[in-house]
């Protein structure tokens, strides 16, 4: 698999064939029915559970509309294709919403903070029992996401940095596979993959996301211009999000129900899911992910983001500053005010918590 710096050359071209084609969700105006695009991961699985269980149907009826909720295999493959016009949304954590349809040109929102991943990105040493002994090790990880980014913010704590590591690219739906081979001796990954990583013989699990809480982020995003042209997409998602991790969070028969299906689903049993939603800070109420995406932590942890981007040139070829696209988030305008291209919206959150959806 390429990596995402590479893609983001034909991304913008993508961007820019998009841009005057009249099927674009750019140029969407008032619409009818909406694509969105997910992946398995265990804080996006209530999207294909709400599907299945109708709350998907429920909701886009509420609201006129049509909703498809698509799986896509492979994360960054999503990004592209929602970033190449190919889907209205798309789950993504907030560096990769940054570095991919952002930086590509792609006027995204979020609308949905879901959570933040607090232990389920780990760096993982097969040939060490500390971070500090991956120094002059091959890494195993998909190059410039939010594994790197885990892995540079590592590298940081024990006094190490990239040039102290030699990194190997390796898309998700390899990275187990990866894992298992003598020659392999570091891995940084996510769950539901994590787990199987961890779990090899000799494998230790030095670094994860809970020693950075709040940094790896998962979002639902729009595109702006269809947002703006029909807000009754994001009521309607928004809606079905909290109807449905509301079932999750539920410790009764129906709770049970809804995991285990979500479990299945993403390929795991109900106590593998359980165990993912250990290390995962869900914003179960409205009231708390738009508290957190109105405080004070967003700006200062989309600054750390959008440094390490700019630092390995995936913001774009030619850019010459890490303010170059904008980031607008309720308190505050990171970097350019004329080319803000991610937006931080808690407005739809806001209705669901008041009970206005």
């Amino acid at each position: 698999m390429a990596t995402l710096k590479n893609l983001l050359t034909a991304v913008c071209t993508a961007c820019l064939l998009a841009a005057v084609s009249p099927t674009s969700p750019a140029l969407a105006a008032k619409k009818k029915e909406f694509n969105i695009a997910w992946t398995i991961y265990v804080g996006w699985m209530p999207w294909p559970y709400a599907a299945e269980a109708g709350i998907v149907k429920k909701w886009a009826d509420k609201y006129g509309i049509t909703i498809n909720v698509t799986q896509i295999n492979d994360y960054v493959e999503s990004i592209n294709q929602y970033t190449a016009g190919k889907f209205d949304g798309v789950t993504v954590t907030n560096m990769d919403a940054l570095t991919i349809p952002a930086a590509g040109g792609v006027d995204t929102t979020a609308v949905i903070m879901g959570d933040y991943s607090n232990g389920n990105d780990g760096v993982v040493l097969k040939k060490g029992k500390t971070l500090a002994d991956i120094k002059g090790q091959k890494i195993n990880l998909v190059e410039l996401s939010v594994s790197h980014y885990l892995l540079a913010r590592g590298l940081s704590t024990v006094k190490l940095d990239e040039k102290d590591i030699k990194t190997v690219n390796t898309s998700d739906a390899d990275i187990v596979a990866a894992a298992k081979s003598p020659d392999t001796t570091a891995i940084v990954t996510w769950n539901p993959q994590l787990l199987e990583v961890k779990a090899e013989p000799g494998a230790s699990l030095v670094f994860d996301s809970s020693k950075i809480p709040g940094e790896i982020q998962d979002l639902l995003v729009l595109n702006s211009e269809t947002l703006k042209d029909n807000p009754e997409i994001a009521k309607a998602l928004t809606g079905i999000w909290y109807e449905t991790i509301a079932l999750m969070k539920d410790s009764g028969e129906k709770g049970k129900a809804a995991r285990e299906a979500m479990a299945k689903l993403s390929g795991t049993d109900l106590a593998g899911f359980e165990t993912q939603l250990k290390t995962t800070h869900m914003y179960y109420a409205p009231k708390d992910g738009a508290d957190f995406m109105t405080g004070a932590e967003l700006p200062r942890i989309m600054d750390l983001v959008r440094s390490f981007c700019f630092e390995h040139n995936l913001l774009g070829e030619n850019v010459k500053s890490k303010d170059a696209v904008g980031i607008q988030t309720p308190t505050s305008t990171l970097g350019s005010a004329t080319n803000v291209k991610l937006r931080f919206d808690p407005s739809f959150m806001k209705l669901a918590a008041d009970g206005k959806l």
